[in-house]
C-alpha cells in the first residue's frame, strides 16, 4: 500500500505552518497546501443522467458528479484536493486509460493517463464495467432493449440469435459462456495494465478504484413491481433468473476481480456494491439507481435519454460518500 506516500505529503509538504512567531495580538496561522488529485473513469464517475453536464458533451459528464461532491465533502473536513483534472467518460473502458476514446461523431478524447503528473497523488475512479460487457449483457437478456426501447443504448446484444429469455442458459452454458470468460480475462489483464500505467506516469500516487454500485436486489421479486409514480418495472423484461445470474456470476464476481486486483497491485478499493444492497433499481423510493427505461436528466436534443441502470442523485450521494470517507482514511491514517 502507498498510503503512506499520501499521508506524508499531506503532513509535510501539504500543512505548512509558520516558524515565525506571529505579532502580538495576531492569531497564528495554518496553510494547508492541497493534495494533486486526478479523477479517471467511465460513465459511473462522469455519473451520466445528472445534468447540467461539463467537458467533452459525448462523455455526459455532470457537473455535480461524485468526484465533485467528495471533493466538497473532503474539503470540509479540512482535507482539500487539488483536482488537476476530472477525465471521466462515459462508455470508457480500462484500455482507455492509456488509448485515445472515440465518441459520438468525430470527437475523440485523449487518453486518461494524459492527465496524471509525477505529483498526483490519488487517483480515483470506476473502470471496468464496460470492458465486461455489461450493457450487451442487459441487451441479451431483453426483448424490450432489442427494440425501439433500447435504441438509445449503443451497443448489440451477444447474440441476436439467441432469444433474450434464454440468456441465462446462454451465458451459463451457451456460446454466451466463452465470450464472459474472454471478457473477465480482459478485465483482468487490462486492470494490471492501467495500475502499471498510472504508476509510470505517478509514481508515488495511490491509485483508488472505486466499484459499482449494486443494481439487482437479493430478492428479485422486487424487480416485478414498477418504479413509482411510473409503470415500467426497473429493469424492463429481464426475467428472474437472468437477474440472478447478472447479479451473482457477473456483477459480484466483477466486484471480487477488481478488489482482488486493487490490493495486489497496492491500491484502494472502494467496495460500493457491499454497502448498496437497499438501494438497488429495484428498492422503490429508496433506489440509487436509475430504472432500464426511466427517463433520466440527460438529453439528446429535446429527446430524454433513460438512466440505463445508472447512479441516480441517491446514488451519487452514496458514492461521493464512500469515496470521500476512503480518502480521508488514507490521508488521515
Amino acid at each position: 500500500m502507498r498510503k503512506s506516500v499520501i499521508v506524508a505529503a499531506f503532513a509535510a509538504l501539504g500543512t505548512c505552518v509558520s516558524t515565525v512567531a506571529p505579532a502580538v495580538g495576531a492569531p497564528s496561522a495554518t496553510a494547508v497546501t492541497a493534495i494533486p488529485t486526478v479523477f479517471i473513469g467511465d460513465s459511473y464517475t462522469a455519473n451520466f443522467g445528472i445534468t447540467p453536464t461539463t467537458g467533452p458533451s459525448g462523455c455526459f459528464r455532470a457537473a455535480e458528479n461524485y468526484p465533485d461532491l467528495a471533493t466538497e465533502q473532503l474539503a470540509d473536513e479540512g482535507i482539500p484536493l487539488d483536482v488537476q483534472a476530472d477525465v471521466s467518460c462515459g462508455a470508457a473502458e480500462i484500455h482507455h486509460v492509456w488509448e485515445p476514446q472515440d465518441l459520438l461523431g468525430d470527437a475523440v478524447v485523449e487518453p486518461q493517463k494524459d492527465a496524471l503528473r509525477p505529483d498526483t497523488q490519488p487517483i480515483v475512479g470506476s473502470l471496468g464495467g464496460n470492458t465486461v460487457g455489461f450493457a450487451p449483457m442487459m441487451k441479451q437478456c431483453s426483448k424490450q432493449l432489442r427494440g425501439l426501447a433500447g435504441a438509445l443504448l449503443p451497443v448489440e446484444p451477444v447474440d441476436r440469435n439467441s432469444p433474450a429469455a434464454d440468456c441465462a442458459d446462454f451465458f451459463e452454458n451457451g456460446a454466451g459462456a466463452a465470450w464472459l470468460k474472454d471478457r473477465f480475462t480482459t478485465v483482468e489483464n487490462d486492470l494490471r495494465r492501467m495500475f502499471a500505467e498510472i504508476r509510470e506516469q505517478s509514481p508515488d500516487s495511490e491509485t483508488v478504484l472505486v466499484g459499482y454500485p449494486r443494481i439487482i436486489p437479493e430478492d428479485t421479486t422486487k424487480c416485478l413491481t414498477p418504479i413509482p409514480g411510473g409503470f415500467r418495472k426497473p429493469l424492463a423484461d429481464i426475467n428472474q433468473d437472468a437477474l440472478k445470474f447478472l447479479d451473482k456470476e457477473v456483477q459480484k464476481p466483477l466486484n471480487d476481480l477488481m478488489n482482488r486486483e486493487a490490493q495486489a497491485a497496492g491500491a484502494t478499493f472502494v467496495n460500493i456494491y457491499d454497502q448498496s444492497g437497499t438501494h438497488t433499481a429495484c428498492d422503490g423510493e429508496q433506489r440509487g439507481i436509475g430504472a432500464m427505461l426511466e427517463p433520466s436528466e440527460a438529453r439528446l436534443g429535446l429527446l430524454p435519454l433513460p438512466w440505463f441502470v445508472h447512479p441516480n442523485r441517491t446514488g451519487r450521494d452514496l458514492q461521493a460518500d464512500l469515496v470521500a470517507k476512503t480518502v480521508e482514511d488514507l490521508v488521515t491514517a
